[in-house]
């Protein structure tokens, strides 16, 4: 049987669903992610879990009480996903790095990248996954996708324009983020 791990860049995603103005159901994300990729397979494909990373919102020593809020509605997202089946949150952390020109803060996301990769490069080495889809847009995992494509299928799942064209030339197989797709995993009232 042909086995799955989605990893998930919540940053990455969350500003694709951003720009479509959709609000992502995740659990029908991973579900048609699981379907999309089944439907080429020739054996049965069990999705063996979702990785999901991304950072909590920055917060100062003295956090201002929209600082807090927003601390607290990511959390209870985070939660929420936690609470999913065969999900697995990976959580980095948001640096300030500065001022910009417009005097607007300049944040960094620690940590996401590394963990996604070292994910995708240790289940693919220990065999325990025979295909990863991968939703993100950064070159950064470059490497992790070439360790991984060693022992399995990888997949891209992209939207047109906010994926690095060396990751997106570099998967076995891609997904494309498009409306139709974003509307099949929208999360609905209720």
């Amino acid at each position: 049987m042909a086995r799955l791990a989605i990893h998930i860049d919540g940053g990455y995603v969350s500003n694709v669903a951003k720009s479509a103005r959709v609000w992502v159901d995740f659990e029908r994300l991973s579900a048609k992610v699981a379907a999309t990729i089944r439907e080429t397979t020739e054996e049965p494909l069990d999705l063996i879990r979702t990785y999901y990373y991304d950072c909590l919102p920055y917060q100062g020593a003295s956090p201002t009480p929209d600082e807090e809020d927003r601390v607290k509605r990511r959390s209870r997202f985070f939660d929420g996903l936690r609470g999913l089946p065969n999900y697995a949150m990976r959580e980095g952390r948001l640096k300030l790095q500065g001022i910009d020109q417009q005097g607007r803060p300049i944040f960094q996301q620690k940590r996401v990248d590394l963990m996604m990769g070292l994910d995708i490069a240790r289940l693919a080495s220990k065999g325990q996954v025979t295909h990863t889809a991968l939703l993100s847009g950064d070159s950064d995992l470059i490497p992790a996708v070439e360790a991984a494509q060693e022992a399995v299928i990888v997949w891209l799942v992209h939207d047109a324009q906010g994926v690095a064209k060396e990751l997106r030339l570099l998967a076995d197989n891609r997904i494309l983020l498009d409306d139709e797709f974003l509307k099949a995993v929208e999360r609905t009232q209720g």
